[in-house]
């Protein structure tokens, strides 16, 4: 069930909102940034995901590809959404889950998580190791 959710980067320069479903499942990656910084995402679609604040506060980040959009806040670092262009679901926000506000430990506890090996551009499928994911 679609609820919307409310989010800010850490130092909240960068306010968003989105409408996500904790039903279906939120995804780590093993590709190169995933991997680096982390990022646990839940899927908002086009008109599910709502920029409130701080537009002018985010860099972009772009590489390989250069498909996929990648947000920071130029403050306090976090990367609060991307955007992807090219998906198998067409454009979409991939929300980054520690940044929402009102989601408990307990909440968080209960995400199912997909695993995608965004290392070898095997986006279908779980990586062979993703234990540290």
């Amino acid at each position: 069930m679609l609820k919307t959710y409310q989010g800010s980067c850490h130092c909240s320069a960068v306010t968003f909102e989105a409408q996500l479903d904790f039903d279906k499942p939120t995804y780590r990656c093993n590709c190169s940034i995933c991997r680096r910084n982390r990022f646990w995402a839940a899927v908002a679609m086009e008109d599910g995901f709502r920029l409130l604040s701080g537009e002018a506060e985010l860099t972009q980040y772009l590489f390989n590809t250069r498909k996929n959009q990648h947000y920071f806040c130029k403050h306090c670092g976090v990367r609060p959404f991307g955007i992807g262009t090219e998906t198998p679901i067409g454009k979409m926000y991939g929300v980054n889950i520690g940044c929402l506000a009102g989601v408990s430990e307990e909440d968080l506890s209960r995400l199912a998580v997909t695993c995608v090996d965004g290392m070898h551009d095997n986006w279908q499928n779980a990586p062979e190791f993703f234990g540290h994911l």
